[in-house]
């Protein structure tokens, strides 16, 4: 039997403040929301208070999100503070993607076009859709019985 067992030690993550100096952005995609604080730095990204790698955990995830910032050359230039709430993982990077892009364009009106050609302002439209009645789900019917 052990006796000398210690608790697993956390990381502690410094928490970026930002400046007065920042533009504030909203994002959404399916069922999730993302408000971002952009502002000029290193290029660091925090969501909920955490670093984009341990948050968003799939690679594909990280780097949808800092899709925006490495299509205008400013990844090592601006560091982001992003909240995300609601939805998955997948719902909520790309609510922060749209977050970013729409800072990015209130912090240089002229990178606008350049998003807007990168199809990154537009907001994805497809939603879930909803059960019917008489159904199992949205489209799925119920199991066939012949007796």
């Amino acid at each position: 039997m052990k006796t000398d067992v210690k608790p697993t030690e956390t990381k502690k993550v410094e928490l970026m403040k930002a400046p007065k100096d920042k533009q504030i952005a909203t994002g959404r995609r399916k069922e999730a929301t993302a408000r971002v604080q952009l502002f000029k730095g290193s290029g660091k990204i925090q969501v909920n208070g955490k670093d984009i790698a341990t948050y968003f955990g799939r690679p594909t995830l990280q780097m949808l999100v800092r899709q925006p910032l490495e299509a205008m050359q400013l990844n090592a230039k601006i560091d982001v503070i992003a909240n995300a709430r609601g939805g998955g993982l997948a719902g909520q990077a790309g609510a922060v993607r749209h977050a970013i892009s729409r800072a990015l364009v209130s912090f240089d009106e002229t990178l606008k076009t350049l998003l807007r050609r990168g199809d990154f302002l537009t907001r994805d439209p497809r939603m879930k859709e909803r059960k019917k009645y008489g159904r199992k789900g949205a489209r799925r019917r119920f199991q066939f019985s012949k007796r």
